[in-house]
């Protein structure tokens, strides 16, 4: 069974926090980045309760918001760059903190758009205070750093007296994520609409709308336990969506095109499948990636983190600005333990990777950042699978 979608699951429950009543959100996993955005709504004054994987929410009105603590928003990106926007709805100063490489991930776009409205936003390297409040407007985005500021802004600007308008400066990647932000918002009557490839029109004093509501199976997570198939697995990942929009939906095109030949991928729109496709490449015939910048930017290096672990199978990577060459090999047993860089999909690609050779990873708790059940499940598909206190 395919993990619950942690992308949505940000998503539903931030709208469900918004929404003037109570909400129910069904199928959350108990996963690291979703407790971060847990524990922010907290610490904003939003009530809830859990029941296994169900979560009772009690929204409140944003604008009234006053932080009880400080938001530790753990190393979840999604979580920050989501809640920052909806923090600065009111007029309260808001500290956010965060673990391993959070606090050092861009966030420039609010930086200056606090700085163009005469917004407090103050980071020092370990914490980030801001302060609103944030008004209706056009707000100018750049394409290429991350959809997740677009999305940030999307939850917040609907709960504003003025109509707003996101202009979006090309190249635009992982468009399909904001897709998710709109559908998540919908969801909750709340409407978000392209006005063009580049322009979403928000209308102003919009309210959130309580409902009742299940996380659907997430195809990022799924990507991992149905690699193995490539590797004389027989693997089926049920509760996937067939009809989902989730970006990451494309991986079993991907996989089929690796295990074709040496093809050339555009990964822009799905960074997070990265990790998995260069380990297939590397075990394979090889693969050509562009749009891989970003990927220096997630909770590791993951293109340094890879090139590193890859190497130690035999394989090479050539690393360019945008673009990521790998290279068959001789595929070999490494002779020393992987290292998981503190990311939870170079783990679990490496994983993959060692079903089929054997080995040992080093922090493999890393996955309990979106998939905790990972090495359960892979145990559950016949795979010998030891764990270890070092």
């Amino acid at each position: 069974m395919a993990p619950p979608s942690k992308s949505m699951a940000h998503r539903l429950l931030i709208s469900a926090a918004l929404a003037d009543g109570i909400s129910t959100v069904r199928g959350i996993s108990d996963c690291e980045d979703v407790r971060a955005t847990l524990d922010c709504l907290s610490a904003l004054g939003v009530k809830f309760t859990e029941d296994g994987d169900t979560v009772t929410v009690h929204g409140i009105d944003p604008r009234k918001a006053t932080p009880t603590s400080q938001l530790c928003a753990r190393e979840s990106g999604s979580t920050l760059r989501f809640i920052i926007p909806i923090a600065l709805l009111s007029g309260k100063t808001t500290m956010f903190s965060g673990a391993g490489r959070l606090m050092s991930r861009p966030m420039t776009v609010y930086e200056d758009i606090c700085r163009e409205l005469g917004l407090a936003f103050i980071a020092d390297g370990e914490s980030i205070t801001v302060r609103g409040p944030l008004t209706g407007g056009t707000y100018t985005v750049l394409g290429n750093i991350s959809s997740q500021f677009i999305s940030g802004l999307l939850f917040a600007l609907p709960c504003l007296p003025d109509n707003s308008r996101i202009k979006i400066i090309p190249p635009l990647e992982s468009r399909s994520y904001i897709d998710l932000t709109i559908s998540a918002l919908s969801c909750f009557g709340v409407k978000a609409v392209w006005e063009d490839d580049y322009t979403i029109f928000i209308s102003g004093n919009q309210r959130y709308t309580p409902t009742d509501i299940t996380v659907e199976g997430d195809y990022s997570g799924a990507a991992f336990p149905d690699a193995l198939n490539l590797f004389g697995g027989e693997v089926e990942v049920l509760g996937l969506d067939p009809e989902s929009i989730q970006g990451d939906r494309v991986y079993k095109k991907y996989f089929e095109l690796l295990k074709l030949g040496t093809p050339t991928i555009h990964i822009g729109d799905c960074p997070d499948l990265g990790p998995i496709l260069f380990a297939i490449a590397a075990a394979k015939c090889g693969g050509i990636f562009s749009g891989t910048e970003r990927l220096r930017l997630k909770e590791s290096d993951r293109i340094a983190a890879m090139a590193e672990e890859l190497s130690k199978f035999g394989t090479a990577l050539s690393v360019y600005d945008d673009k990521v060459v790998v290279y068959p090999a001789d595929f070999k047993k490494p002779t020393e333990p992987i290292m998981s860089h503190g990311d939870h999909r170079i783990v679990m690609a490496m994983a993959v990777l060692l079903t089929t050779v054997g080995g040992v990873i080093e922090g493999a708790e890393a996955v309990k950042k979106s998939y905790p059940s990972f090495f359960s499940d892979l145990s559950m598909l016949g795979i010998e699978v030891e764990e270890y206190d070092v």
